[in-house]
């Protein structure tokens, strides 16, 4: 798509929100709803991208844009599918499956996860189930509902960085201490990749492997700044 446009600015809407205007048009999501973003902070990032376009628009450069319009579009229309989808990591949580060795592996998982494990039964009253190896286990249904009602507690523009944290990750436990700041972005991803650390240590490192990380990194980080834009605390 080429660029049609040359000014891109920041306006307040009435009730507080905000929008971007290209050549003093207010700005659309892909499916035709107004953007009505929530802080200063955020409308000042999403107009910064469309400025810094050339020629063609590239929406994979569009970070901020593409959270903002994944929540007007796909989280308001449909929040409560969004927030099962969520929920429904807590289910088959990564850091509540240990492997069966080796032993120095199972030690690492032991030691890094388990904080964060006893930290959210703490949170939200509940006990987790542990598996170990390829057997399946299902959290218990109190458990269950307590991550639901966790996950709906959030609000809509909150949700879309959550899932990405989660989905990543594979952990809703360390999606939501992601969102609560008690983890940052790098911290929950390494977290997420205690294996796959292991097999580097053992085996070396494979280039693609490398290369796809660095990717999800980057998607962390990116719901990272979302997620403090929308609070305010990063401009």
């Amino acid at each position: 798509m080429k660029r049609v446009y040359k000014t891109v600015a920041v306006d307040e809407q009435q009730g507080g929100s905000f929008c971007v205007t290209l050549d003093g048009r207010p700005l659309r999501s892909p499916g035709k709803r107004p953007l009505a973003l929530p802080t200063w902070q955020l409308a000042e990032a999403v107009a910064a991208e469309w400025d810094a376009q050339g020629e063609e628009i590239d929406p994979y450069s569009m970070a901020m844009m593409g959270f903002a319009a994944t929540v007007t579009d796909v989280v308001t229309p449909q929040r409560d599918h969004v927030v099962g989808e969520i929920a429904g990591f807590g289910g088959s949580d990564l850091i509540c499956f240990l492997a069966d060795g080796p032993e120095d592996l199972v030690a690492r998982q032991v030691s890094q996860w388990t904080p964060w494990r006893e930290r959210a039964e703490k949170k939200l009253s509940v006990g987790l189930t542990v598996a170990s190896g390829v057997m399946p286990v299902r959290q218990p249904e109190e458990t269950l509902a307590a991550f639901r009602a966790a996950v709906d507690g959030v609000g809509d523009w909150y949700l879309a960085p959550l899932h990405t944290a989660t989905s990543i990750t594979g952990s809703l436990i360390l999606g939501l201490a992601f969102m609560e700041g008690e983890l940052d972005a790098i911290g929950a991803f390494d977290l997420s990749q205690v294996d796959e650390a292991y097999q580097v240590e053992k085996w070396g490192q494979d280039r693609e492997a490398e290369l796809r990380r660095a990717g999800l990194r980057a998607e962390m980080k990116a719901a990272e700044r979302f997620k403090g834009l929308i609070s305010g605390e990063v401009c």
